[in-house]
């Protein structure tokens, strides 16, 4: 039986509006790839605003250990990826890591 998700790890940063869709790629090409190898599961949003746009990153783990093992012991220190800061407005400081209450899918 594959394991159940029972932690979400959630990044977010933003972009200047007018780079965000050069960011986007980048990011699917040397983020996701790195969390799908290992995370459960990985989502990835994107909010375009007036002059700025998000990013949020969702993955999935079984355990805080899985991810502590990922991370490699620090489950809520941010990794930067090599191009980060030519992008983001700023670099995120910190990673949300909430406890997955209720997962329901497919929710009509």
């Amino acid at each position: 039986m594959p394991a159940k998700p029972t932690i979400a790890r959630i990044w977010r940063g933003r972009t200047r509006r007018e780079i965000a869709d050069v960011y986007e790629p980048y990011l699917r090409a040397e983020g996701i790839p790195l969390l799908e190898k290992t995370a459960l599961g990985v989502q990835l949003f994107r909010e375009d605003g007036e002059t700025e746009t998000w990013f949020t990153t969702i993955s999935y783990w079984a355990s805080m250990d899985a991810m502590t093992a990922f991370t490699k012991g620090g489950p809520t220190k941010v990794h930067h990826l090599e191009r980060d800061a030519e992008f983001l407005i700023e670099l995120p400081e910190r990673i949300e890591i909430h406890r997955i209450l209720v997962d329901r899918q497919g929710l009509r």
